[in-house]
């Protein structure tokens, strides 16, 4: 086999790989001469079929099969040869497999990994936030876990926000009907995040069995296509409101949660624990976020445009797999390959970066930093053993674990080389929680 490798531009590269039909035309004769072994034909009995006949009906097939496999093997031992790092699939041209005679020959074009040179990370800075939790931060989730065990106590005085109302309404633009309930009744939490303001306004003081008739004017930058820039006509009738009942934190509250012997105080020794996890992660993703970055920052290099064009296929596919899920048309959306350009370029090139490094300083995570990352997935379930258990059964499933480790061991190099600063962070900040 011989390989000749040219270089088209700064990636792209044409090799033509010229292999001996020898082997090959040998290689489809014993192959043909196995299958008349066995071979089925009417008018002959298994074994008994001529080999013209063989030829006639199975040598195209074996052929094809042959060759193919021997463009598949040749080309990486080519690659490997030359020491190249292939980027993507390569486009393979040759004559058709009938036609080769003497030797077989093809031309492979395809896109190598750029060579990777980290700039210097000396006057980068990483701001490293530092959070403490306190025992408001545990009362704030306590008031969280009791809204979400509270009871409904019906009222019959006027709305106020947090209460709990039920509604039917139908919503008009322009005298058109664009929303109805259909008479029947909805639960809406008054004043709750994400809902819109203003429609909670107008029931804000209305009492229940009454229906109120307002407008609200939507911006012309409003998410919603049919509402943007259009004044909408509502008629809400107001079935009935209810006041929320938390429950007492006591011993029976703290069973609730999983403390068998109901002791407050251990409730809130738990809570703080699961509090502090959560900020660990939060505090790790910052900093890997910006140490990514950094190296963004740090490389410029040209990367293979086959794998922006994977990357692109990918993520189109995820949004239209999302909205498939949400139960939207997706022959009705056109996803253009530029919307996802951007984002794959950098998703690119931050695994190209990081695979060489990894590759560079030796980076790849050691069995006992996957077994504590193993461990710290672990560590929130009933039964963590179990779970361990359930990780090193099947080697495949300690790859997200394992690729967590080697990501940890990336960011711990940066960190040595840049400046890092830790930055006092209030809870809620780290938290994105409203103040």
């Amino acid at each position: 086999m011989q390989a000749n490798v040219e270089t088209l531009g700064t990636l792209e590269r044409r090799m033509t790989v010229t292999v001996p039909m020898k082997p090959l035309e040998e290689e489809v004769g014993q192959r043909l001469a196995r299958m008349a072994r066995t071979a089925k034909l009417a008018g002959f009995r298994p074994g008994k079929v001529p080999m013209s006949l063989v030829h006639k009906n199975y040598g195209a097939q074996v052929r094809d099969e042959v060759f193919s496999a021997a463009v598949e093997s040749s080309f990486s031992t080519a690659v490997e040869q030359n020491k190249l790092r292939v980027a993507g699939y390569p486009s393979i041209e040759h004559k058709p497999f009938n036609e080769a005679a003497g030797n077989f020959e093809y031309v492979a074009t395809f896109e190598v990994f750029p060579e990777i040179v980290i700039g210097d990370l000396s006057a980068v800075a990483i701001e490293r936030p530092s959070i403490s939790v306190e025992d408001k931060d545990v009362d704030k989730t306590l008031e969280v876990l009791r809204k979400q065990r509270a009871d409904w106590e019906p009222v019959t005085r006027a709305a106020k926000k947090g209460d709990r109302v039920n509604v039917a309404f139908r919503a008009e633009i322009d005298g058109v009907e664009v929303e109805s309930t259909n008479g029947q009744g909805i639960d809406l939490i008054l004043g709750e995040d994400g809902r819109i303001a203003e429609f909670d306004d107008n029931i804000v003081g209305a009492k229940p069995e009454t229906t109120k008739k307002f407008d609200i004017s939507y911006a012309g930058d409003n998410p919603s296509p049919q509402l943007a820039g259009k004044t909408v006509s509502y008629e809400v009738t107001l079935n009935s409101v209810a006041k929320i009942k938390l429950p007492e934190v006591d011993a029976e509250f703290a069973k609730s949660l999983g403390v068998e012997d109901g002791d407050v105080l251990k409730m809130r020794a738990d809570i703080k624990d699961s509090l502090e996890q959560e900020v660990t992660k939060r505090v790790r993703a910052t900093v890997k976020e910006q140490v990514f970055q950094a190296l963004l920052g740090a490389v410029t290099t040209e990367l293979p445009r086959a794998l922006i064009e994977m990357e692109i296929g990918r993520l189109a596919q995820a949004v239209r797999e999302d909205l498939e899920r949400r139960g939207t048309d997706v022959n009705q959306v056109n996803l253009q390959p530029s919307m996802f350009d951007e984002q794959a370029r950098r998703n690119v090139g931050l695994r190209v970066i990081l695979s060489e490094m990894i590759h560079q300083h030796e980076l790849h995570a050691t069995a006992d930093q996957v077994r504590a990352m193993v461990n710290e997935f672990s560590a929130s379930f009933e039964h963590p053993d179990e779970v361990v258990r359930w990780y090193y059964a099947d080697t495949s499933r300690l790859d997200e674990p394992v690729g967590l480790a080697t990501e940890e061991n990336v960011v711990a190099w940066v960190l040595a080389r840049a400046k890092v600063l830790d930055k006092d962070l209030a809870f809620d900040e780290l938290m994105g929680n409203k103040a």
